[in-house]
């Protein structure tokens, strides 16, 4: 058999080889502690579960369901961003219900790039940004994300004669891995920038409900003329704790919606009609576990990043977003050091290299573990620490 030389090319994917490795630890019955996919361990509200449940009986809600879903749930969508955002969305026009915000990541680089074309993609970053570009022929530019630069990509670093091929960039605030967030001047300044080059933004934002000390993430689409130059794509996963249900939307410009909906429309059924009721219900529904949960979220980044300083791997408060970013100890790769822990004290977590160049150095941890089992990985962390400093005395 002779693959495609795309798929040839294409690694796995980051949390398909972590969850191989933690299953690999499982079956020789090592008890492992992961810090590393950021999947809500919190329920989804009880009144949403209802919702689903009620529709699942209905017999309509049975059958193959319209690609651009149904127009209740764009007007909901629609709704949520006025209220939550105060941004006005034509739910016809403006508005594509998703499979996951992953799924309409991956097709809207199909619909934007031709082959050659160039993607400027964040570094570190989501891989899917440069997995779907690859795969639609085009080439991504990595635009470097530090800690120096407030992990803000720098416009004015972007030589001209990249910028002339550039026909998308990708944006994602606040941000995985490294818990940044960006200010409605950022966003301006982004909008202004993709004017003069004719670029359209993707703008991925699902992390904006998830927030700390009062902090209120802004959305792309804030931005003065944003929806002239580009979309956001949000999720209900992180949101409402929604991840396995696969449900979020792309919104903000006609035209790239319009392209996107024509690609679903070829390559999906759409979303089962009683997850999009479900949908209906979260985004009109009581927002107040959403407060909650962050409260949850809180006082694991508090801890997590209390301890993670003690020993020496410096890490800061993120005010947004699933995520704690650290440096690794000296002397260690982020996957040696990923590889170190896992091997003696069955902790996962995430190295930063997976995400991109700019990514060494520093591992990602996820807070979204129950309290007992993250207390419990925590302590495994520093008890390695305490083990290799006994090592550094003896020698």
């Amino acid at each position: 058999m002779r693959l495609s030389h795309k798929v040839e090319k294409l690694p796995p994917y980051l949390f398909v080889e972590i969850s191989r490795k933690i299953a690999e630890k499982k079956a020789k019955g090592e008890d492992v502690v992961s810090f590393g996919i950021g999947d809500p361990d919190i329920p989804t509200p009880a009144h949403i579960i209802e919702r689903l449940c009620k529709e699942a009986r209905i017999p309509a809600n049975q059958r193959y369901p319209e690609s651009e879903g149904l127009p209740a749930l764009r007007q909901a969508i629609a709704a949520w961003y006025e209220k939550r955002f105060g941004v006005k969305l034509d739910p016809d026009k403006e508005v594509a219900p998703l499979i996951g915000s992953k799924e309409g990541i991956a097709h809207i680089a199909f619909c934007l790039l031709d082959p050659g074309d160039t993607a400027l993609v964040p570094d570190p970053g989501y891989p899917v940004y440069a997995f779907g570009t690859n795969l639609a022929g085009g080439r991504p530019y990595f635009l470097n994300l530090t800690e120096k630069n407030g992990y803000l990509p720098e416009f004015n670093r972007i030589p001209e004669n990249i910028l002339e091929k550039t026909k998308v960039m990708w944006l994602n605030y606040p941000n995985n891995p490294t818990g940044a967030v960006a200010d409605l001047d950022f966003f301006n300044k982004a909008v202004e920038f993709a004017k003069k080059y004719n670029i359209c933004i993707c703008h991925d934002g699902p992390y904006s409900e998830v927030a700390f000390d009062g902090y209120k993430p802004v959305s792309f689409l804030q931005a003065e003329g944003a929806k002239d130059v580009g979309i956001e794509f949000h999720s209900l996963s992180k949101s409402f704790n929604m991840t396995g249900w696969r449900i979020g939307m792309a919104v903000g410009n006609a035209e790239a919606i319009d392209a996107l909906k024509r690609m679903k429309s070829n390559l999906d059924s759409g979303i089962p009609q009683a997850i999009q009721y479900a949908a209906i219900e979260a985004l009109n529904g009581p927002q107040d576990a959403i407060k909650e949960h962050n409260d949850i979220y809180q006082r694991r980044r508090d801890l997590v990043v209390e301890t993670l300083n003690k020993m020496g791997l410096q890490a800061q408060l993120p005010k947004a977003s699933l995520y704690v970013w650290a440096k690794v100890p000296e002397g260690f790769t982020s996957a040696e050091f990923a590889a170190d822990l896992l091997d003696k004290v069955g902790v996962v977590v995430t190295p930063g290299s997976g995400y991109g160049r700019n990514g060494e150095g520093y591992v990602r941890l996820s807070l979204t573990i129950q309290d007992a089992i993250l207390i419990k990985g925590l302590s495994r962390m520093a008890d390695w620490h305490d083990s290799k400093n006994i090592m550094r005395y003896k020698r």
